[in-house]
């Protein structure tokens, strides 16, 4: 089953994809994390979620792969279910690290080999004011189409609203 879950920033998606995958998924399963410490708060972030991540009484409920840009490699390491979190942390390290135009045939590939047992973690996109700047409307632009064809290709969507999943397709 793949499965999209998408809502607001904090809104309880990678909790929610972490209660899904246990439910669902024995070993080996593996978790795709894309985000890079840039300061004190993310790297609080990312030791948090890596917690979430274990249990005490196995050592790893999740084998760890961290890439921030090639996910569409990363995706074929992987011989069990995976958790990708996050697609918008992945554009913005596309946009960070000026590998722009690299983002179609990465994005492309990585659609193309979309495990058949995955949960993607995303965050919805254009529910606010439209952007002053440049940056941030043509960012809004690549996660919202990148979105749009995840959904086409899972088999259910969730959006998160408030830490409550919300069946969406």
């Amino acid at each position: 089953m793949r499965l999209l879950i998408t809502g607001g920033v904090k809104s309880g998606k990678s909790r929610r994809a972490l209660e899904v995958a246990q439910s669902l998924w024995s070993f080996p399963r593996y978790f795709l994390a894309t985000a890079e410490a840039f300061d004190e708060e993310m790297r609080t972030r990312i030791d948090r979620h890596k917690k979430e991540r274990k249990d005490s009484q196995r050592k790893d409920e999740f084998i760890t792969i961290e890439e921030p840009l090639w996910i569409n490699r990363a995706i074929q390491h992987c011989s069990g279910p995976v958790i990708i979190d996050c697609i918008p942390l992945w554009i913005n390290n596309i946009l960070y690290y000026q590998k722009e135009g690299d983002f179609f045939s990465i994005r492309d590939d990585f659609l193309t080999h979309l495990p058949p047992d995955c949960i993607i973690v995303t965050n919805e996109t254009g529910w606010g004011n439209i952007p002053a700047d440049t940056l941030s409307r043509h960012y809004n632009l690549l996660l919202g189409e990148t979105n749009i064809l995840l959904a086409q290709k899972v088999d259910q969507v969730e959006l998160m609203v408030a830490g409550i999943p919300v069946r969406i397709k």
